[in-house]
């Protein structure tokens, strides 16, 4: 049941991210933003569903698309887009960039930039909990189709099922691992079908409804904080730009971006939240005119930011011990 509280919510979250996305699209251009860039524009409906499962003592492990999941994990955007600037105030200290986005005080953990990297972290986050008699927490982890096809997601999965570990295994299945079709590299196409041959509960989710994202998140974490064990829910999702701003996307056909982008999340769910009278005109443009105004406030923070300190560049680079005593 969506309520016109939580239709503003998430229409609201959808559209922040996609505005502080489009905008690091033009900084990238500007050349205020630096290195790679991987944008989640076509996505926002996955993370704005099910991390309003979550509770804030739940963790998130996430992949280096992962702007939107820190900042609807509630990492300021003025952190996040520091960060992308290099500048100290970023949540890394500028030191990580797009990438590398972290916040241990809102238990989020990456941005982790190795393809199915974030897996056995999530396990092991997973595991403390449950040695340590954390009851009730989850930790969510998200990852690409890609990441399916590496030995670490079996691996994971495996012990997850064997320890009955607390972890919400979130595949965004976005039908391309950079520039390579799923079907092109992996046999078998259902990835439930794969979390399944662990005795692992699934769901397979339509990645561009939010309201189905959420729906299924409350199931799984719900699963999870009752019955034990893991979950894995593969969201069956799109990006409408490139995999990132290097990338100059010679493997898709343009009919099907843009076929797919008549499913675009944010414009369905604002034409179902008017249809059912949810939420008015009137709401949306408030939603948009603020996510404009924090989009602006971040960038003009970033830009005023301050660049580190060169003395401080080797403060967490460890040493040899007889280099350390000189």
């Amino acid at each position: 049941m969506i309520t016109r509280d939580l239709a503003h919510d998430l229409l609201s979250d959808m559209v922040r991210v996609r505005r502080m996305e489009e905008k690091c699209a033009e900084l990238y251009g500007e050349s205020k933003i630096r290195g790679f860039l991987h944008l989640y524009v076509g996505e926002e409906a996955v993370a704005t569903g099910s991390l309003r499962a979550l509770t804030a003592d739940d963790a998130v492990v996430a992949t280096y698309r992962e702007h939107g999941h820190a900042l609807l994990r509630g990492v300021p955007m003025t952190s996040i887009m520091s960060e992308m600037f290099g500048k100290a105030e970023g949540c890394s200290r500028g030191r990580g960039g797009s990438m590398h986005l972290f916040d241990a005080g809102r238990r989020f953990y990456g941005g982790n930039a190795i393809v199915g990297g974030g897996l056995p972290l999530a396990v092991g986050l997973g595991l403390a909990d449950a040695q340590l008699g954390r009851r009730n927490r989850v930790t969510a982890c998200y990852f690409g189709d890609g990441a399916v096809a590496e030995g670490v997601f079996h691996e994971s999965l495996n012990m997850a099922a064997l320890w009955r570990l607390p972890v919400l295994f979130c595949c965004e299945n976005n039908l391309y691992a950079m520039g390579t079709a799923l079907a092109r590299a992996q046999s078998q196409t259902d990835l439930t079908a794969k979390a399944a041959s662990y005795q692992v509960p699934t769901l397979a989710v339509d990645g561009m409804d939010v309201a189905a994202c959420h729906t299924a998140a409350i199931q799984a974490t719900d699963h999870i904080r009752t019955d034990g064990g893991p979950f894995f829910l593969e969201f069956r999702t799109y990006r409408f730009r490139a995999h990132s701003m290097f990338d100059p996307e010679l493997y898709r056909d343009k009919a099907e971006v843009e076929q797919w982008r008549t499913r675009d999340p944010i414009a369905a769910f604002t034409q179902r939240c008017v249809q059912d009278g949810l939420l008015s005109a009137a709401d949306i443009a408030a939603i948009e005119q603020a996510a404009d105004a924090e989009v602006l406030a971040a960038v003009a923070f970033a830009d005023a930011g301050t660049w580190e300190d060169v003395d401080e560049l080797t403060r967490d680079v460890l040493t040899p011990t007889s280099e350390r005593s000189r």
